[in-house]
């Protein structure tokens, strides 16, 4: 239930951290089951997958999924998609290797018939934003230039899309925002679209969903404050342009968005606190130019299909379509 009469009182409590004097935090992962990635095909693996480095120095890797068709079909001359998914976790917890984020990309790329990349990155307090963004832009720059096998026989360059979840999905916006200011840098990989699955924005005043769902058992306001106020830079507020796209009219890249053709994928759930702050972004890329479509569902709370498996058919349909529409 996405709304409860009993709010939460400690923020820090409920996301299992502890903050440390220096500034870190100490997170409790024991409610947050990592998997192993998958090389070999099996009947209950819709995907194989594996882990390679991005950046030693930072410790930042990546998992690669490849569906299992691929695997079996062997050297095909049909390229497949490329989709570069970023995982949420509000930018202070989570990595790429947690089952539920492993499960959603090895479905994914079962689904959508594409390879999915999903990056790592480092998290706040500890790497405050930009990091992020940094971390995800040289993940691009490892696609384009790997020599690795399945991505040289089986990955098409000219069918990238960005997608994340959550904190991911703000990820996948401002890396798109970077990328359509140094398109040429990126060659020969090409964006067709942004794929954001409930971006994570805030901003100062309370919208009108943040106040609808104050009480949100999954993740109410006084919990993205928190997240917000780890990992954003020091002395700036929730209206700084990381966390709120809308501020000052947004940036001027986004226009860059629809003369590269590039299209959008909002998706929101009804139940989550945030969907008026994504439905803000959504009008306000439609003001500059950008073709959107949007997609929201009654029902659904912030990231329902990465917690609740049941869901994920019609989700990964609805952006199978999206990403044949511009093929």
């Amino acid at each position: 239930m996405a709304e409860a009469t009993t709010p939460i009182s400690d923020p820090y409590a409920f996301l299992n951290i502890v903050k440390n004097p220096d500034g870190s935090i100490t997170r409790d992962l024991t409610n947050f089951p990592c998997a192993a990635a998958t090389p070999d095909p099996t009947p209950e693996n819709p995907a194989v997958s594996k882990d390679l480095p991005v950046n030693q120095s930072k410790s930042t890797w990546l998992r690669l999924y490849l569906p299992s068709s691929a695997v079996n079909d062997g050297v095909s001359s049909q390229k497949l998609p490329l989709v570069v998914y970023y995982h949420g976790g509000g930018f202070i917890l989570c990595s790429v290797d947690m089952q539920p984020f492993h499960d959603f990309c090895s479905e994914m790329a079962r689904d959508l018939n594409a390879i999915v990349v999903s990056p790592s990155y480092r998290l706040a307090p500890e790497h405050r934003l930009p990091a992020a963004y940094d971390d995800g832009m040289e993940a691009l720059e490892w696609i384009k230039t790997s020599d690795d096998e399945w991505i040289k026989s089986h990955a098409d360059f000219s069918k990238v899309f960005l997608m994340g979840t959550s904190a991911g999905g703000n990820l996948a916006y401002n890396v798109g925002l970077r990328s359509a200011d140094s398109v040429s840098d990126l060659n020969p990989l090409q964006i067709r679209g942004l794929i954001l699955h409930h971006p994570f924005f805030g901003g100062e005043e309370r919208c009108g969903s943040e106040i609808r769902l104050v009480n949100d058992q999954v993740c109410p306001p006084i919990v993205t404050d928190v997240m917000w106020d780890l990992s954003l830079p020091v002395g700036v507020d929730r209206d700084h342009e990381y966390s709120n796209p809308t501020v000052g009219d947004g940036s001027e890249d986004l226009e860059k968005f629809g003369r590269l053709r590039w299209k959008v994928m909002m998706i929101g759930g009804e139940d989550d606190p945030m969907i008026d702050r994504q439905r803000d972004v959504a009008k306000l890329m439609k003001k500059r130019g950008v073709e959107l479509v949007e997609h929201y569902t009654v029902g659904h709370v912030h990231g329902a299909e990465i917690g609740e498996p049941s869901k994920r058919k019609t989700l990964f349909l609805s952006i199978k379509n999206f990403i044949s529409s511009l093929l």
